[in-house]
């Protein structure tokens, strides 16, 4: 992959970044338009100059463009609103088409293994079992498998969250109000099974009084956890307590003043983030743009224009922390007096990715479930991530190898763009949004409270639900 091109053209007020292009060109054109997986950098040390492209196309959104089947041309969006669009467009996103679920089969018996290296080598062998009766029936090079803690320690860790949920419950509303769950991003809705499993057999009076709601944007995931609720016995048993909601969490409008348990596991990760660089002489951020040309290909632009939502963040941000939190570039005048008269400096920091979109979901939350208590766990660093401050991983599977790329600008639907969680400022942005206390700990940490963790210890005594996704944290409402 090419760098990013180190020149930055004024264009009115505005800066071009360098461009990427979707699809090759010359005598090889026609053919990259039959495989659309074929995205590579354009590899140009000095980005064409779009200005004029910039003036005339016009802006869209996420929403705009729902109802599209084929992907945008000459237009221009909005950072948040090309990754969303990226992610989670009905007809060619990446949780919409793309994603298939890894199921490891029968649940592991961590007490009859040796230790951890036996462990993943049985996972390694189902990994490799499970996509190939998946080539068996439908083969493809980029099917883009992944794997949850929920999938990989079923029951497990789904018995760890219930005991959260039913023992908060009966300190809190019980037996005066239902026990309401709601569960965004539910993947193949093991985790419902399984809380569902576990309140059934070991809390009866408790399970009379549940209901649970899971809320999925992919109609794909929709059918999928519906499928997995009534593919046993014992799940459709469960058939009168549930309801799947397939829809956006965004466009949620119906007041929830029930107190109830929200759930979201794995799921700020893959919410959509606005860029911003700042002018390193006067600090002042400039917000990104994506233009997309003719051709598909990408290029993009900072405009010192900040569009409210990015604006309100700030803002927030900035009184929540009480202006403490990183920013990307130094933060003494004689530091960002040093990077700007570096040879071949640019002008503008590195690029910082703002949770937008996260913010949104605690306003959903704060306004709609206003009775509500959230539990959340996600990863707060992640390795090999690109370039910038809370920088994502971009990758894509092909062939059943991981291909890391080095932009989001990136041929929609193909790629996963992942993030980290900062805690520290999530926790205050949501604090200061819902007025709500919380509480944050190590994925080890609420494990260890809330898991019967000998029923996860190897022979060796150790212990992969606990030493696996040490880059995770959890945060629940107290």
């Amino acid at each position: 992959m090419a760098r990013l091109a180190t020149a930055i053209h004024h264009v009115h007020r505005l800066r071009q970044r360098a461009p990427y292009s979707t699809r090759g060109r010359g005598t090889d054109a026609v053919a990259n338009r039959r495989n659309e997986s074929n995205w590579q950098q354009r590899t140009m040390l000095l980005p064409e100059d779009r200005s004029e492209e910039y003036k005339r196309y016009p802006m869209v959104t996420a929403e705009d463009l729902r109802g599209r089947k084929e992907r945008p041309r000459r237009v221009k969006m909005l950072m948040r609103n090309f990754i969303e669009d990226s992610l989670y467009n009905p007809h060619y996103g990446y949780f919409s088409k793309q994603v298939v679920i890894f199921s490891p089969g029968e649940p592991f018996h961590f007490p009859l293994l040796k230790d951890e290296v036996e462990f993943q080598d049985i996972l390694s062998r189902r990994y490799v079992e499970f996509e190939d009766a998946l080539d068996a029936v439908a083969p493809s090079d980029t099917r883009q498998l992944w794997f949850t803690p929920t999938e990989l320690f079923r029951p497990y860790y789904g018995e760890a969250i219930a005991r959260y949920l039913v023992a908060n419950y009966k300190l809190t509303t019980y037996p005066y109000h239902d026990l309401i769950i709601y569960e965004m991003g539910a993947g193949r809705g093991t985790l419902m099974t399984n809380i569902l499993d576990y309140i059934r057999d070991f809390e009866p009076a408790v399970y009379a009084r549940t209901r649970y709601k899971i809320i999925e944007i992919s109609a794909q995931l929709a059918d999928l956890q519906g499928s997995q609720l009534m593919r046993s016995a014992a799940g459709r048993g469960h058939a009168d307590r549930v309801e799947i909601i397939n829809q956006s969490i965004f466009d949620w409008t119906s007041p929830v003043p029930s107190p109830c348990f929200f759930l979201a596991f794995e799921v700020f990760d893959n919410f959509a983030h606005d860029t911003l660089r700042y002018d390193l002489k006067t600090e002042r951020p400039m917000q990104g743009v994506v233009l997309i040309d003719e051709v598909g290909d990408f290029y993009e632009f900072y405009d010192p224009q900040i569009d409210p939502v990015a604006a309100r963040f700030i803002r927030v941000r900035e009184a929540a922390t009480d202006g403490r939190y990183k920013v990307p570039y130094p933060s003494t005048k004689f530091g960002r007096w040093l990077a700007t008269n570096r040879p071949f400096a640019p002008n503008l920091s590195a690029p910082e990715y703002i949770p937008t979109r996260l913010m949104q979901f605690f306003d959903v939350l704060g306004k709609y479930f206003p009775a509500h208590r959230l539990l959340t766990s996600d990863f707060h660093s992640l390795p090999d991530a690109i370039k910038g401050l809370n920088a994502p991983i971009v990758q894509t599977r092909f062939q059943r190898r991981p291909v890391p790329v080095s932009t989001p600008l990136v041929h929609q639907g193909y790629f996963d763009i992942m993030f980290p969680t900062d805690f520290r400022i999530s926790e205050a942005i949501y604090q200061a949004i819902t007025g709500k206390l919380t509480r944050v700990s190590s994925h080890e940490d609420f494990m260890r409270k809330w898991a019967f963790i000998d029923e996860t210890e190897t022979r060796s005594g150790e212990n992969p639900l606990l030493s696996w996704y040490k880059n995770a944290s959890v945060l629940y409402t107290v």
